[in-house]
Order: C-alpha cells, then sequence, then structure tokens
C-alpha cells in the first residue's frame, strides 16, 4: 500500500538516542523549524516496542559527528516538518504567481537595452537572454530541491542554517532584512512612483524632460505604494497571494499583447531595419561586453526564489516547490524572448540600445504619445505587483528570523485573528520608507545588492552539495544532477567578480556591513544556560548594580534562625 509523504510516519526505533543539540538556540520555540537530530554516540539501551524499527541516520567516510544535523528522520516526519498549527494555504498556483510576479518587474523593460547596446546585433541579444534564462534556471532548480527537501519559511535562512549553523544563517538573515530586501523594495517602489508621475505629468512625450517631475512627488507615491501594499499583505491571511494572482495575470497578459503587436506588425511587413539584415550582423567579439550583457539578463531574471520564502505554507511542498520554480522559468523566458523579438519588430537596435525605458518607446512608436502613456502605466502596475509580491515573501523572511530569534520575538507573531505576520511586514515598512526618504545613492545600493545577494546564492547553493554529502539519507523528493548547482556556482563566482573588480568600494562595504554582523549575532543571541541574550544580561547586571544588589545572591534570601542572630540563605522560590 502507498503512502504520501505527509501521512508517512517515521517510526521510531525501540532504542533511545542521546539527545541532539537543536538548530540554533531557538529552534524549538520555532513552528516553522526542523529538529536537529544526531546521532553521536550511538543507541543506548532501552525498553523494546513492538511494531517499531529502528531510525535511519546518516553515514559517511567524512566525520561530521561534531556538526552533523541529520535531516534525513526529521523531514519525513510531518509533525517536525510543519510546526503546530501551521496552515498550508498558498497553492501552486499563488507559487507561480509570486515568483512570475516579482520576476517580470521592471527588468524586462529596461535590460534589453543595456543587451544590445553590448552584444551589438539582434542575434547576439536574443541568444544572451535565452543564456541568461538557462543559467538563472540552475539556480532556480537547486533551490527547487532545497525547497522540496526542506520546506521552511525563510527560504536561504533555513537552508544555510542546515548546511553551515546558525551564525551563517543569522547573517543572511541580518543582511537581507537590514539592506538587500527593504533596498530592493525601496527601488522598485521609485521605479513605480517615476512612471505613474510621468502619466500624472504628462512626461511621456519626448520633449519633456523626466527632471520636471518634482522629487517630493516621487517619493510621496513610493510611500503611499509601500503603506498600500503592507495592507494587502497583513489585512487578511489568502490576500495577498490573491492580489498576486491578479497582478501576474495582468502582466502576463500585458507581455502576450507585446508579443501580439510584434508580429502583427511582422505580417504586416513594417518589421525594423534589425529585422531586415542578418541577425548578428556587427555582433560585439568583446568577451567583457558579452558579461555585462548577461549580467544584465540574469538581473531581469531574478526573483526565481521567492517561493522558496514561503515553503513552511505551500501546500504539498515536495511537489508544488519544484513545480512553481519550474513552470515559472518556463513561462518567464519564453516571454522575455518574445517580448524583446516584438522590441525589435518595432524598433530599430540603435533606438532600444540607447533607451532605458524600451516599452514607452515601443508604445508611442505604435500609438503615439497615448500608447507612451499606456505602456508607461503598464510598467508602473507591473513594479506595483512586484512589490506586492516582494513585500509578501520579505514579512516572511522576517517572521521566520523572529521564530528563530535572530530577531525579537515580537516579529515572530503572528496577529490574533488576521493570523498574518502584522509586526513583521510594519518592520519592513519602516525600513523601506527609511529607504525612499534617504533617497540617493541607489546606484551604490544597487552595486551593494548585487554583491550581496549573488555571494549568498552561492554559499546557498553551494549548500546543497554539501548537504548532499553530510546527509545522503536525506529524503529529496525532487533532485537536480549535480552538475546543475556547480555550474550555478561558478556562474555566481563570476558575477562576484565583476562588481568587486568595478566597484571595489561597494564590495568592501558589503564585506565590512556582513562580518559586522558577527558581533552582533554573540551579543543579541540567548545563553545556552539562562535562556536571555548577553546584551539583556549585562543591561540586568548593571541595574542590579545601581539598586545595590549582586547577581551573586540573586535567587537567595535571608532568614534569621529561632531566637539566634545567626542568618540562614535560603533559595527564593520563584
Amino acid at each position: 500500500m502507498s503512502t504520501t509523504r505527509d501521512e508517512y510516519v517515521v517510526l521510531k526505533s525501540s532504542m533511545t538516542y542521546p539527545p541532539s543539540p537543536p538548530l540554533s538556540r531557538h529552534s524549538n520555540d520555532s513552528d516553522d523549524s526542523l529538529r536537529a537530530l544526531e546521532v553521536s554516540q550511538g543507541p543506548s539501551t532501552g525498553t523494546h516496542r513492538a511494531g517499531r524499527r529502528g531510525r535511519s541516520y546518516s553515514i559517511s567516510g567524512f566525520d561530521f559527528q561534531r556538526d552533523l544535523l541529520p535531516l534525513s528522520a526529521s523531514v519525513t516526519d510531518p509533525g517536525n516538518l510543519h510546526g503546530e498549527g501551521a496552515e498550508k494555504n498558498i497553492s501552486l498556483i499563488n507559487g507561480i504567481a509570486l515568483i512570475v510576479g516579482l520576476q517580470i518587474g521592471s527588468g524586462i523593460f529596461s535590460s534589453p537595452g543595456v543587451v544590445v547596446a553590448n552584444t551589438h546585433s539582434v542575434g547576439a541579444s536574443l541568444l544572451v537572454w535565452l543564456a541568461s534564462g538557462l543559467l538563472a534556471w540552475t539556480g532556480a532548480s537547486s533551490f527547487a530541491e532545497l525547497g522540496s527537501a526542506i520546506p521552511q519559511n525563510g527560504g536561504a535562512q533555513a537552508y544555510l542554517s542546515y548546511a553551515y549553523g546558525p551564525l551563517v544563517s543569522y547573517l543572511f538573515a541580518w543582511t537581507a532584512i537590514i539592506a538587500l530586501k527593504p533596498g530592493g523594495n525601496a527601488v522598485i517602489s521609485l521605479i513605480f512612483a517615476e512612471y505613474l508621475n510621468r502619466m500624472l505629468w504628462h512626461t511621456t512625450r519626448e520633449e519633456v524632460s523626466p527632471d520636471d517631475i518634482p522629487q517630493w512627488a516621487i517619493k510621496l507615491t513610493a510611500i503611499g505604494a509601500v503603506v498600500i501594499v503592507t495592507i494587502l499583505c497583513v489585512a487578511a491571511k489568502k490576500l495577498g497571494t490573491r492580489v498576486a494572482v491578479v497582478f501576474t495575470t495582468v502582466k502576463v497578459s500585458y507581455l502576450i499583447l507585446v508579443t501580439v503587436l510584434g508580429i502583427v506588425q511582422l505580417a504586416r511587413g513594417k518589421a525594423s531595419a534589425s529585422l531586415r539584415e542578418p541577425l548578428f550582423a556587427g555582433s560585439s567579439t568583446s568577451p567583457s561586453s558579452y558579461s555585462l550583457a548577461v549580467y544584465s539578463g540574469l538581473w531581469a531574471f531574478d526573483g526565481w526564489d521567492q517561493a522558496n520564502f514561503v515553503g513552511g505554507e505551500i501546500s504539498q511542498p515536495e511537489k508544488n516547490i519544484p513545480r512553481a520554480i519550474h513552470s515559472s522559468m518556463i513561462l518567464v523566458t519564453l516571454l522575455f524572448l518574445l517580448a524583446n523579438v516584438s522590441y525589435f519588430v518595432v524598433l530599430d537596435k540603435n533606438i532600444v540600445g540607447l533607451s532605458n525605458t524600451v516599452a514607452m518607446d515601443f508604445g508611442r512608436a505604435l500609438f503615439g504619445p497615448i500608447g507612451g502613456t499606456l505602456f508607461a502605466f503598464m510598467v508602473a502596475f507591473s513594479c506595483f505587483g512586484a512589490l506586492n509580491g516582494s513585500f509578501f515573501t520579505s514579512s516572511r523572511l522576517v517572521y521566520a528570523a523572529g521564530r528563530e530569534r535572530y530577531l525579537p520575538a515580537i516579529f515572530g507573531r503572528l496577529h490574533s485573528t488576521r493570523q498574518t505576520p502584522l509586526n513583521a511586514a510594519l518592520l519592513q515598512s519602516a525600513i523601506t520608507i527609511a529607504f525612499i526618504m534617504i533617497g540617493s545613492g541607489f546606484r551604490s545600493l544597487i552595486n551593494f545588492s548585487v554583491v550581496a545577494s549573488w555571494a549568498f546564492y552561492f554559499l546557498t547553493v553551494l549548500g546543497l552539495v554539501i548537504l548532499r554529502i553530510k546527509e545522503p539519507m536525506l529524503e529529496r523528493p525532487y533532485k537536480t544532477w549535480i552538475i546543475t548547482p556547480l555550474t550555478f556556482c561558478g556562474v555566481a563566482l563570476f558575477l562576484l567578480c565583476m562588481p568587486i573588480i568595478a566597484a571595489p568600494a561597494e564590495a568592501i562595504a558589503v564585506l565590512g556591513f556582513v562580518l559586522a554582523g558577527i558581533p552582533v549575532y554573540y551579543m543579541t543571541q540567548s545563553t545556552e544556560d539562562e535562556g536571555r541574550s548577553r546584551v539583556s544580561l549585562w543591561f540586568t547586571s548593571i541595574v542590579e548594580r545601581l539598586r545595590g544588589r549582586s547577581r551573586a545572591a540573586d535567587g537567595w534570601e535571608a532568614v534569621a534562625t529561632d531566637a539566634e542572630e545567626t542568618v540562614e540563605l535560603h533559595q527564593a522560590q520563584r
């Protein structure tokens, strides 16, 4: 008789095993944490129970006894996988909507110009887009294996913890929550605000400069967008994912419309001069130019890890996470290729290469100023949808960090009635608005984000290889070819070298920021004996000293004996 993975119950051994260290000091408090299991000294004797068999555990030729975190037994136990009360309310369609919704953001409307400007030909440009999609797919496929094997909220935060330990996981949360996620959300919201204000200020016409738009209007609009998506993400449990489905459907329809318009123009014989000449005529021969082109293409495909951030809320994650990731990559790669073909049908490659608003130029070329306004609205709509999806998953990352006590516990709590991470979403909203208000140095912020995000991408996918060695018995419902993560690691290293060479200051800033999280980790994480952070203990000690109390006498009280002047110390009952 066959059973599903969720119905499978681990039959525990008749023998007892020594207790194993948790994933982190607080992971036992988390509904979203697997129980870290370890066989360090073998089984001890115990009472035999009929009908039970031994627990499987990992054996390899390497000595990982000190830091082994076997998942083989725990991930097959639904009670360990899904915390008490965890509700699976994100379907396959919702997962696809979250991924596609972020991938179709502003990249496909701005990156085509950068790609063709470096490749110098239509054919080479399309090949770069295809190569970017396939390279991004290697990372997506690696995350699909990790997500199906470790279906927990937090995405890379959970995977890094299992592969390297809580410190690396904390450093990812430290960097992502403070800088990467709110910084990226600020950039998306400002792009949305700029396009929306172009319509309101009638700057879609060529003779009007975008500089005419007041900065206060852009910032105010961006803040308004952040407030709205925050409300959508916390107002109701399923509202955020339903909105994501709506936005993604509209954005996919929009790219299909772009494709159809290009096909119509091609059928009418009105293709641009770029398509009448050989597709590879004048192609660049510079490796550095192609590197920049691939770099820009990969940036447009970013977002394939969105479903992993909500892995603990996806129904049948062992099946639906890989399905969502692969379905999204197929759809997005196809749409991006067709959209680029349509751009080149309507616009000459030189015009595309000089433009950072290709979609608006496409609309103006077909329908005049009205078309520019319409397509500016579609870009703004696309950015708002991407912002909604990003906020939804970012709040889950903050929530997971709160559950692991990487942040104060208040951020790891759900709203009592709505059952949504209200506090986590409010924290993300506040940091994002702060980035918007600062409003300067976004080029440096983008360089900072690229270096930091690809560094953690590299570590996470390399962690897949490490877990293959450390945990060969780990149940992997989806298992990618080993060449896939190795290819992605090579690509990630290459992408890390480019900004480090081009912008060493930002690279040093990333390293400094990440390393600054190490002392913060040791100061804020709880001590094993008292369950309180070192900072809390230090502050309490100072207060007690000011009050004239010594921690050495904490918990004791003086009690006089019968009619004698001697005093005994008795431990106070608390």
